[in-house]
């Protein structure tokens, strides 16, 4: 139950803002509700069990501590790039199918490679449990969606989207540095580490900052 519900959660998070609830959005403005969230449903289904499905076949092939470090690492990255934040390019109107199959193939191919499904192998690779990390990242992403298009946009005027974005991505990133420091020796951590750790991340959130400003500007 631990790694379903940790699952759910952290895809929650991951979800908000990103490109595949935007585009779901997008599409429910289109098609009807039940449509797009029965397409997301579906997609989901099986991109997430192919992310869980890599993710266990890791487990087998690299060694457990390194596999742990390498997730742990990746969602100080998801942090990061849920600072960075996604937009769509084009993706609702690609595919000129019946509403169901249109949703669900531009919903699938949005979805490989994105940081949710990223996040997906990653929960696979940290908990022994496929099915509860299926099914509970499954579930985040048709409830965050189905978040996005029913009151997203009402919640949005009361709630700052930096707030959400802000949030979102300190959750990842702690957690990550939580797990990097748990999967490697305690003699490891001396104080250049520390410090040294600490001003690459700020760094990275720096230019990350920056590239948000400069996407705005030229946007």
């Amino acid at each position: 139950m631990t790694a379903f519900i940790t699952s759910f959660l952290f895809v929650v998070l991951a979800e908000m803002g990103d490109k595949t609830q935007l585009l779901a959005m997008a599409f429910a403005s289109r098609y009807p509700w039940q449509t797009v969230l029965f397409a997301v449903f579906a997609a989901t289904l099986l991109n997430h069990l192919i992310a869980v499905a890599a993710g266990n076949l890791l487990t087998n092939i690299v060694p457990l501590q390194y596999i742990q470090i390498i997730g742990a690492a990746s969602f100080i990255l998801f942090g990061l790039w849920t600072l960075r934040g996604d937009e769509l390019k084009g993706e609702d109107i690609k595919y000129k199918y019946s509403p169901f199959w249109a949703v669900a193939i531009a919903f699938f191919i949005a979805e490989m490679g994105d940081k949710t499904q990223l996040a997906t192998v990653a929960l696979a690779t940290r908990f022994d449990s496929i099915i509860e990390v299926w099914l509970g990242t499954t579930c985040a992403m048709v409830i965050a969606d189905a978040f996005g298009i029913t009151v997203g946009i009402v919640l949005g005027k009361k709630i700052p989207e930096r707030f959400i974005k802000w949030f979102a991505a300190l959750v990842f990133i702690i957690f990550g540095i939580l797990g990097i420091y748990g999967a490697t020796p305690k003699e490891f951590w001396t104080t250049p580490i520390w410090v040294g750790g600490l001003l690459l991340l700020l760094l990275l959130i720096y230019g990350v900052i920056l590239m948000n400003k400069r996407r705005d500007y030229t946007g």
